[in-house]
């Protein structure tokens, strides 16, 4: 793969050091975080609600000022070079921002506007997302009118139009049904592999395991832990699976497993590390039940959360 020039150098795509962040309510939002994100990767950036990641995204895509401290996007110092910075970045918030009364086409040639794209090369680029994100039928019909799945993609489409080197993914799948959701990681890999680096915030433990090798968890304003998704994934002492059964659990089974009932004929579980899944299994088939299919419980970030910020509170003790 020829990845483009700026991947070619040993450069961090993003370096934040010692930022600091307090509101005129005198919340402190930051506390000296620092923060490094290679070049090409997908980073996922997680944290509980008011951990402060929407402080840092802002500060980052100049939306915050922030009281102290660095930022550097591809080299380029934030406070010094600020317009030189914003052209390297495109940001996905978590609210829908854009006009509903406008049209794709016409939100992304704009958007595009706004970043000195000459108009027949921003028809061009605009033509490209929205097939790649399968708006291309929707290009002429009223934003208002899009589903909620299809105005994420619209988001992400728009954030692209000026192709950035670093793309800020704030909650893209918040509120898409897993279909939706699986096609836009799909369109997250596909960019990333172009030489687009991503951070992504997320709250469904299984998208940042899917597409994300390094991982940095915020809370109360501090990175309190910064790793693999493999590394982190090894400190949860439970896991948690959904089994689907060929029947109706019954009371006895239910027992036998310590499970609890998530629907007509399926079953949540806690395997402890130490215990194998498989030992669960046998004792299902000896029971006169069948597995039809298994999967992890999606969402496991608030076991995570809960795990570091007791850690980070003893330390602090």
């Amino acid at each position: 793969m020829n990845l483009p020039k700026y991947l070619n150098i040993m450069t961090a795509a993003l370096k934040v050091s010692n930022l600091k962040k307090t509101y005129k309510n005198g919340t402190v939002a930051l506390k000296g975080l620092n923060l490094e994100v290679e070049a090409g990767e997908i980073f996922a950036l997680l944290g509980p609600n008011g951990a402060g990641k929407s402080t840092l995204i802002g500060i980052i895509s100049s939306l915050v000022t922030a009281s102290s401290g660095d930022v550097e996007v591809f080299g380029d110092n934030l406070t010094k070079q600020r317009n030189k910075v914003k052209s390297h970045i495109g940001l996905v918030p978590q609210e829908f921002n854009f006009n509903m009364f406008e049209k794709p086409m016409d939100i992304l040639v704009n958007q595009a506007g706004y970043y000195g794209v000459p108009r027949k090369t921003a028809i061009q680029r605009a033509e490209k997302y929205l097939k790649q994100l399968q708006l291309w039928d929707k290009r002429k019909s009223m934003s208002r009118m899009l589903s909620g799945g299809m105005k994420r993609r619209l988001m992400i489409a728009r954030a692209m139009m000026n192709e950035p080197k670093l793309l800020i993914l704030d909650e893209p799948t918040a509120g898409v049904d897993i279909e939706i959701r699986r096609s836009m990681w799909e369109f997250v890999e596909e960019i990333a592999n172009a030489g687009t680096t991503i951070i992504l915030t997320t709250h469904y433990l299984e998208e940042a395991e899917q597409l994300c090798k390094n991982v940095a968890i915020i809370n109360h304003g501090e990175i309190i832990k910064n790793t693999t998704i493999k590394q982190l994934l090894t400190t949860l002492d439970i896991e948690t699976f959904i089994l689907d059964l060929d029947k109706k659990p019954e009371a006895d089974l239910l027992k036998a497993l310590n499970a609890e009932v998530t629907d007509e004929n399926s079953i949540q579980i806690d395997v402890p590390k130490s215990k194998a899944l498989n030992e669960s299994i046998k004792t299902i088939d000896e029971m006169g039940y069948k597995v039809l299919s298994m999967r992890n419980k999606v969402n496991r970030l608030e076991e995570l959360f809960y795990k570091m910020t007791q850690e980070q509170k003893n330390e602090g003790e």
